[in-house]
Parts: structure tokens; C-alpha cells; sequence
């Protein structure tokens, strides 16, 4: 399961390198027009997306201005459709127009290697874009260390790091340098210098939330668990509606054994967002809470959402391995090195469900049985529903069972005519809502469970 933590901060890292582009163009205007079209052109993207781009078609439109002013409005016109719901095409053509009237305007490629990084296309041709800027304009802070956004999500790691040390160079107080500096060298393993430029990063800029979240996750590489929580809460305190806060505040208390605090994160985590990795968290810290049945079903809704999440089937596959389905464990660890054949935790696990299926066979180990008093009210021998099978399987969960099936039993006996047939009413809905509802997304069997004997006992009373 350590494989699920690990990765969950990992993406939350690479996603927040990506950095907003803020380009203002500068434009020397040389025929007359209405001063509100060129205040608006110049000041980019400080203004509104309509509005510049109306003001910069009045300069695009005149033919009779320099290539030089033609092609700067229309770089600013990109920026400005770029920040609108579905401009991205029209901005990279305004951008290809302007290198086609002015090849040496540097700010043209920094634009466009922006754009495609930020889309998710081709990060080499992003990377030569913003290799030409550079080489036009070696000054520009914001070229390196966009290109080294494109380094660290390609994985060249040393490339990535000079280029932000460039960037931090021509420009010190550029606290998103800092922060991506540092979640390069969390990538490389060098927890203490990520921590570092975190450290710098919010000197210079103390609301970053992201930045809290990435430092905590190298406190929590280098097993300083306490502030790792203390800076997921902050980035949480700030920012609130992020269900990766959560998500990482989780996996530390997780590995804390605060199982309790952190399916209450992974809960709020999944209140504002349903993904499977937090789904999967979850179904972590119950499985190693000992709520084989919670855990199980949220391994299932996880896969429910992404039948091709490898590690959903992986922790799965842990669990089966514990409740003595060596088939299932077996069949679930493949299934992970099929999707994700560098998992080293799956291949370990594949290994020893091999060997113990080829010294004890493949056959389920004998469950808890209610004949011998030590698990739920019905013969697990017998049973045929997923739902029985995991109540079979967890000790805490076939208490529940039996206590529910005594209390009922005992409130029956003593009820008048009339509420007993409203009592086995209420017992069958209970049954087959159960039933039913099992493995659903959200659906927490203990919870309903424990409401059941509750309302029971109440009765009781």
C-alpha cells in the first residue's frame, strides 16, 4: 500500500508545476486609432479577454502597420483567447501568423511553448519553442523556467534544475521559480533542498497553498510526520475547496496510524472531488484499521470509476491475500503488473501468491462460521453474496452480524402482534437494501451496520 501513498503526493506535485503564464505586450503603435484600442492591446493580459481582443484586431487588421506592431497584437490577442473557454486553436494560430510576420519576436515562441506545455501536447516542440525564446531573448526569466516545467514533466531532471537556477538568477524573487525548483528536486529524492526552496518560495510569497502541500510532502519523505500534517493543514486553511489537501493531509496521518482522522480526509476529499486514488487511500486506512469490508468496497468503487487503476487492484489484491481468497489475490496482482508492469509490489505479491497456491492450493481459507459462536449469525460454508463473503472474512464485521441478529431476535420476542410484523418488515428492508446497496460508490457497510444495531438497541431499551 505504501505504493498508492507515494504516488497520490507525486501527482499532486506534478500537476502544480504548471505555471500561468501572465505576458503583457508592448506595443509601439504608429498609425492613428482610438487610444482606448491601444491602452487595452498594451496592457495584455491585465485586461479583459473580450475587450483586448477587440482593441488588438483594430492593429491586426491595419495592413499598413509594421510586421513588428502587427505581430506583437497579435501575440496579445493569442494570451487573451487563450483564456477562454475553447480559444486555445485560434490562440496558436494568432501565434503561428505573428512568427510568420516577425520570426525573431521571442515572447511569440515563450507563448506558444507555454501553450502547448499547458495543454498537454507536444512537450518537445514546447521545448524547442521556449529553447528559441531563450536564444532570442537570453534575459527571459520566465522562458527558463517555463522550459524547466517542460524538463521536469519529461523527466530530465538536471536540465530542469539549471534552468530554474538560470531563471532564479535573472529573476530572485520569483517565488513560483523557487517552489518548482523544489518540487524538482522532491522528484530526485532531495527531500532537504526541496524543502529549502519551499522554504524560500513562501518567504517570498506566503499564500501558496500548493507550496505548503509540496513541502509537507518532503517533510513526509523524510519521515517528519508532524509537520507534514501542519502543512497540509495550512495549505487547507487557505484553500479549502482543494480535495488534494486533504488527500495528502490523509496519507500522513495514515502513516501516522491516525486511521480515523484520515478516511475523515479522504471522506472530505471525496465529497469534493470522486477519484479513485482517494477512494483507494481510503480503502488503505481501513484495511489497515482492520475493516476488511469498508476496505473492500472501496477498492471496488475505485475500479468502479477506473477499471484501470493498477494500484486499486494491487491494495486489493493485499486484501484478498488477508481474507484467504488466494485466487482473487492472485488474479488482482496480475491484473496490476498488466496495467503497470514497473510495479514492484505487485510483482513481489504475484511471487508469494504463487508460491502459496502451489504449496496450500487455491481454494479459500475455511471462514469464521456461526456454528462455532466466533462469527456472524449465518453459515459462511454456505454463503453465496459478495457482501456475506466480506462479512465472513472480517472478524468485526461478523460481530456486528450476530449482535444485530441477537438484539433483533430479543426485540421480536417481546414486541405485541402488530409491531413484530412491523419489526421483521423493517429487518427484511435492512436485508435487502444491504444486498442491494453493497459495492456501491460511498456505500460504508459498517457504518449502516452499526446504525442498524443502534436503532435496534434502541428498541430494546
Amino acid at each position: 500500500m505504501c505504493g498508492s501513498q507515494a504516488s497520490a503526493h507525486i501527482l499532486s506535485l506534478v500537476r502544480i508545476a504548471l505555471r500561468s503564464s501572465v505576458f503583457g505586450a508592448t506595443i509601439s503603435l504608429v498609425l492613428a486609432m482610438p487610444a482606448s484600442a491601444a491602452v487595452d492591446c498594451v496592457l495584455g493580459s491585465k485586461a479583459d479577454p473580450a475587450e483586448l481582443i477587440s482593441a488588438c484586431n483594430t492593429i491586426i487588421d491595419q495592413p499598413a502597420n509594421p510586421n513588428s506592431n502587427r505581430a506583437a497584437a497579435l501575440v496579445a490577442r493569442a494570451d487573451a483567447n487563450a483564456r477562454t473557454s475553447g480559444g486555445l486553436s485560434q490562440a496558436l494560430r494568432d501565434i503561428d501568423r505573428a512568427i510568420a510576420l516577425d520570426g525573431r519576436y521571442a515572447k511569440a515562441y515563450r507563448l506558444r511553448g507555454d501553450l502547448l506545455r499547458e495543454a498537454g501536447g507536444d512537450l518537445n516542440r514546447a521545448a524547442a519553442d521556449l529553447s528559441k525564446a531563450i536564444e532570442l531573448d537570453p534575459q527571459d526569466a520566465e522562458a527558463f523556467a517555463l522550459r524547466g516545467v517542460v524538463y521536469t514533466n519529461q523527466r530530465r531532471l538536471d536540465r530542469a534544475i539549471a534552468d530554474y537556477d538560470q531563471a532564479i538568477k535573472l529573476k530572485p524573487d520569483d517565488a513560483q521559480a523557487w517552489s518548482d525548483r523544489g518540487v524538482t528536486f522532491y522528484l530526485g529524492g532531495d527531500n532537504e533542498k526541496a524543502i529549502r526552496d519551499f522554504d524560500e518560495a513562501l518567504r517570498l510569497d506566503p499564500d501558496r497553498p500548493r507550496t505548503y502541500t509540496n513541502r509537507g510532502a518532503a517533510y513526509k519523505k523524510l519521515g517528519q510526520l508532524d509537520k507534514s500534517v501542519a502543512d497540509d493543514s495550512e495549505a487547507i486553511r487557505r484553500d479549502p475547496k482543494v480535495p488534494e489537501y486533504y488527500d495528502n493531509r490523509g496519507l500522513s496521518l495514515s502513516a501516522m496510524g491516525e486511521y480515523d482522522r484520515a478516511i475523515a480526509d479522504y471522506d472530505q476529499a471525496l465529497r469534493l472531488a470522486p477519484r479513485p486514488n482517494f477512494l483507494t487511500n481510503r480503502g488503505d486506512s481501513h484495511q489497515l484499521k482492520g475493516e476488511l469490508g469498508a476496505a473492500l468496497s472501496d477498492y471496488d468503487a475505485a475500479l468502479k470509476l477506473d477499471p484501470n487503476f493498477a494500484q486499486a487492484y494491487n491494495n486489493r489484491a493485499v486484501l484478498y491475500k488477508k481474507m484467504g481468497e488466494r485466487r482473487k489475490a492472485l488474479t488482482d496482482y496480475e491484473t496490476a503488473l498488466r496495467l503497470d508492469p514497473g510495479n514492484d509490489n505487485a510483482a513481489a505479491g504475484r511471487r508469494t501468491m504463487l508460491a502459496e497456491i502451489a504449496k496450500f492450493g487455491g481454494e479459500p481459507l475455511p471462514p469464521l462460521n456461526a456454528v462455532s459462536g466466533n462469527g456472524p449469525s449465518f453459515d459462511c460454508a454456505t454463503a453465496t453474496r459478495e457482501v456475506e463473503k466480506v462479512i465472513c472474512a472480517d472478524p468485526q464485521l461478523g460481530v456486528l452480524d450476530r449482535q444485530i441478529a441477537e438484539t433483533y431476535e430479543r426485540v421480536l420476542k417481546s414486541a405485541n402482534k402488530r409491531s413484530a410484523s412491523d419489526l421483521r418488515k423493517t429487518q427484511r428492508d435492512f436485508l435487502a437494501t444491504r444486498n442491494a446497496s453493497f459495492g456501491r460508490p460511498g456505500y460504508d457497510l459498517r457504518k449502516v451496520m452499526q446504525d442498524r444495531l443502534q436503532r435496534l438497541n434502541a428498541m430494546a431499551s
